[in-house]
This record gives C-alpha cells, sequence and structure tokens, in this order.
C-alpha cells in the first residue's frame, strides 16, 4: 500500500463519523388514525389518567417520534411508554412536549424584525391593494414599517411566507428513541392531564306519605382537557386522592345545568379499589373535548324513608339573661334513608349533589329542596336537610335566670310548637349544653344524646300548640 492511499483510507475514518454525526434522525409521527384504543380514568380531584394504545412502525436505530393528539392539559412529567409486544426493543431516550401552537398572535410575534404582505381591497378603485411592510412589534397592536414611514396598525389581511417550525398545530409530545425491531410496536402511552372531572348528581322523589322514595343517580363527567378520546374504556375513582399542588395543573371549576332526563339502566359496575371506590362503565363511549356527558349511574325504587322536623338552640342561651320576648326559630326538614341492600341501595354512593322532587295534588312533580352529600359507604345513613318547615312554628323565650355562683347558671325557658298542618307531627328540639350541665326540671320527657347534647321530641297534634318547659344549670 502506497503512501497516498494510506492517507485517503485515514482521511476518510475521520471523515465518516463526522457526516454521520450530521445526518438527519429518521423522523415519525403517529396521530390518532393510528389508535387502537384509549382508557380514561377520571378522579374527583379534577385530574384524568389516560391510557392511549397506537399501533405504530418505527425505523431500526435511533430516531424521533412525533406522538401527537393528546390532551392540551397533559403534565408531561408523568407521561410514561412502553411496548406491549416488543417491550425490551423500544426505549424512550428523552422526551419534549411541545405547546407553542399557532394563532394569529404567535405567528405574528415569530415575525417581528421580518416582511410580510398586507392585502386590502380599496373601494375607490375596485381593486386589490398589495403592500409589503416590515413587522417591528406586536405588543399591544402592530406597529410596522412601510417604505420610510412607520404605521400604528394598518388595515387589511395580514400575509405571511411560511409557517415557523417552533409553531405547532396542535399539543405534540417528541421522542428521542431506540428501537431495534421492524415489526410495528403495539404502544401503550399513558399520562395524566388536567381540567377533566366528575360529579355525581342524585334525583329523589319522594312518595306522598314521606315515607319512600325512588332514588336515581347520574354521573357528570366535565372534559376541558384539550383532548378527544373515542370509544374509550371509562372508569370513575370516587375517594379524596392526596396529591402535590402543581400549579400548571389549574383547577377550573365544574358547572352543569344539565336536566335530568328518565334514566335508563345503570351501566356502571362498582368496584373497591385502594381506599376508593372505582365505577367502570360496562360499554365504551366518546368524550368530546368541552363536552359535558351525563350517564346513568344507578335506579332505586321503594327506598324506605324518614322524615323529620328540627328546631335547634344556641350554647350562648344558658349564660346571661335576655329580654322576655319570644324568639321565632326555624323547624328544619331532613330526610334520610339507610343506604343498604335491604333497603333497595347498597352501592357506595359517591359524593354529589341530592335534589329532591315531590308530586303536587296535580301529579306534578316540583322541587322541594336539595343537599349534598360526602362519599357514602354502604350501610350508612344519608341524611338530607330539604328546607324549613312552612306549617310549623317555634317560639323561645327564656322565662328565668339566676346566676348560682360565679360559673354556675340556672335558665328557665319555654320552647312553643304549634301545628298547622292537617295531620301530627314530631318535632324534635335540639338543645347544645357544653360543660357541665344537668336538667333540673321539664315538662317533658328527654334524653341525653351525648356529652353536649339535649332533645326533647314533642308529639303536636293537628292545629294544636305544645309548650316544652325545662329549667338547667349550665357550669361556664
Amino acid at each position: 500500500m502506497n503512501i497516498r492511499t494510506l492517507l485517503s483510507l485515514l482521511f476518510l475514518a475521520v471523515l465518516t463519523p463526522a457526516c454521520n454525526a450530521s445526518a438527519p434522525v429518521p423522523s415519525s409521527q403517529s396521530t390518532i388514525e393510528d389508535q387502537k384504543g384509549v382508557e380514561v380514568t377520571v378522579y374527583n380531584s379534577n385530574i384524568g389518567l389516560v391510557k392511549d394504545t397506537r399501533q405504530v412502525t418505527l425505523p431500526v436505530g435511533e430516531g424521533e417520534l412525533r406522538f401527537m393528539d393528546v390532551a392540551s392539559s397533559i403534565n408531561p412529567v408523568t407521561v410514561s411508554a412502553r411496548s406491549l409486544n416488543f417491550p425490551d426493543d423500544f426505549s424512550v431516550l428523552d422526551q419534549n412536549y411541545e405547546y407553542d401552537l399557532i394563532s394569529e398572535s404567535r405567528l405574528l410575534d415569530k415575525y417581528v424584525g421580518k416582511k410580510l404582505k398586507l392585502l386590502r381591497w380599496d373601494e375607490t378603485l375596485s381593486k386589490k391593494e398589495e403592500v409589503e411592510a416590515t413587522l417591528l412589534s406586536n405588543n399591544d397592536g402592530q406597529v410596522y414599517q412601510i417604505g420610510s414611514e412607520i404605521y400604528l396598525g394598518y388595515p387589511g389581511t395580514k400575509v405571511v411566507s411560511s409557517i415557523p417550525e417552533s409553531l405547532i398545530s396542535k399539543p405534540t409530545l417528541t421522542w428521542f428513541f431506540s428501537n431495534k425491531n421492524t415489526k410495528s410496536h403495539t404502544l401503550e402511552v399513558s399520562y395524566l392531564t388536567g381540567n377533566i372531572s366528575w360529579k355525581a348528581d342524585y334525583v329523589a322523589t319522594l312518595a306522598e306519605d314521606g315515607k319512600s322514595l325512588d332514588l336515581s343517580g347520574w354521573v357528570t363527567i366535565d372534559n376541558q382537557s384539550g383532548g378527544v378520546y373515542k370509544d374509550a374504556r371509562l372508569k370513575l375513582v370516587a375517594g379524596e386522592v392526596n396529591r402535590v399542588a402543581e400549579p400548571m395543573m389549574a383547577r377550573k371549576a365544574m358547572r352543569s345545568d344539565m336536566m335530568m332526563v328518565n334514566a335508563a339502566a345503570p351501566q356502571f359496575e362498582e368496584k373497591a379499589f385502594f381506599e376508593y371506590h372505582i365505577y367502570d362503565l360496562q360499554r365504551r363511549t366518546t368524550i368530546k373535548d368541552k363536552q359535558t356527558k351525563q350517564i346513568s349511574l344507578l335506579e332505586a325504587a321503594g327506598v324506605e324513608a324518614r322524615k323529620e322536623f328540627l328546631v335547634y338552640g344556641a350554647a350562648n342561651y344558658y349564660f346571661y339573661a335576655s329580654p322576655g320576648q319570644k324568639q321565632k326559630q326555624d323547624v328544619n326538614v331532613f330526610v334520610e334513608f339507610k343506604n343498604s341492600q335491604a333497603n333497595q341501595v347498597g352501592m357506595p354512593l359517591p359524593q354529589g349533589t341530592v335534589r329532591m322532587y315531590k308530586e303536587d295534588t296535580d301529579g306534578s312533580l316540583q322541587f322541594v329542596g336539595e343537599d349534598n352529600i360526602q362519599h357514602t359507604p354502604k350501610d350508612e345513613t344519608v341524611r338530607l336537610k330539604i328546607g324549613k318547615a312552612f306549617d310549623i312554628v317555634a317560639e323561645r323565650v327564656q322565662t328565668d335566670y339566676r346566676q348560682v355562683s360565679k360559673s354556675m347558671h340556672e335558665t328557665e325557658w319555654e320552647v312553643t310548637i304549634r301545628n298547622h298542618k292537617n295531620e301530627a307531627v314530631v318535632v324534635g328540639i335540639l338543645e347544645p349544653l357544653y360543660s357541665d350541665w344537668k336538667v333540673l326540671t321539664s315538662t317533658h320527657e328527654y334524653k341525653k344524646v351525648d356529652a353536649n347534647t339535649l332533645r326533647f321530641d314533642v308529639p303536636v297534634g293537628k292545629d294544636q300548640e305544645v309548650i316544652v318547659r325545662y329549667r338547667v344549670q349550665v357550669k361556664s
């Protein structure tokens, strides 16, 4: 081998790595058209877990994959990608989340200092006028240089020559990957996204006698995540999932004014899951972006219920003298039922709002009140504050006060209940008594509900008045 050939070979050996380093990386892209399935798990805390499965063919070696059509509210640090069929042959080396979306404002930002065209229709000459301008600023309006003059804004249509590569039409995950297989991969990509949430709403129809009700439950899903989930498998998780606050995952209040319609059969299967409950929709559904969707959760008829009237006292009544003038008090109306299978329910009830209706004398359903419930396990009691009684009047007056010692107070009370309904009722009177206390005298039987509560249950006949008198000693 002569010296010239040796030098040529050495030159090629040095040049080849440099050429390879500057060679373009193979680029691929995956859109929603590649999707083979999607699963969405929605939590109460305004987040969703998305599992997006796609069939993707990639070049062997290292390359770039643009994974498009993801939710715009995605949390990029939660992304996980794996090949289901060839897990050892595919890996993500690094990831970028591109969300600089094309808009008029962002496009003009990119053209600051560059030339563009301005088109307008000249009405006088009935022809199109074209002007070349340099965009000097896009802050609070546009500033142009046309020739030697500066224009603060200019009428007409703005025309640019191209879209910069840094602007994209939709949010995209870009991966630098390593692939060892020539066959297509079934990629499962999972991530958390914000701005998707769900809540439960219930409709309770109270029977004429108030002793039973029919209950239907609905799930309302609000998707503002910027993603479309077509033919998705849907799961809902009820419970308080602890999360670390992240500024980018801004919460957005969910509101639904949709009217309830006649419910179909319940469509969710409920199961215990960790310390929560999971509700699995037994069919696939499409959840569009910026859509509120309602799905039937449960149907229960003939649920045994109990209506209760309650009057509440106040702890500060017992430590000072008050004027001997009667004070009217609210008579609160509650309805409660046992969430048990024996009582036709028995499904763990997610937190939500229960709206109660009752038929009037014409047979038309009328709204009578609503209340929120917390997550309620099976075999627990659901208690709803519905409103205030119109035809039951309660009045309270202090008839005596005596300070026995510096810390001991003695008071006497009259609580008057008048019933103007066409039926007899029982009204509960709850008196909060803190510290050391005892009842000295009473006209009615009472019970000690707990360490700090005294209760009277007072039967009051139709169009009757009952006065409850009692004397109590309280230590401050």
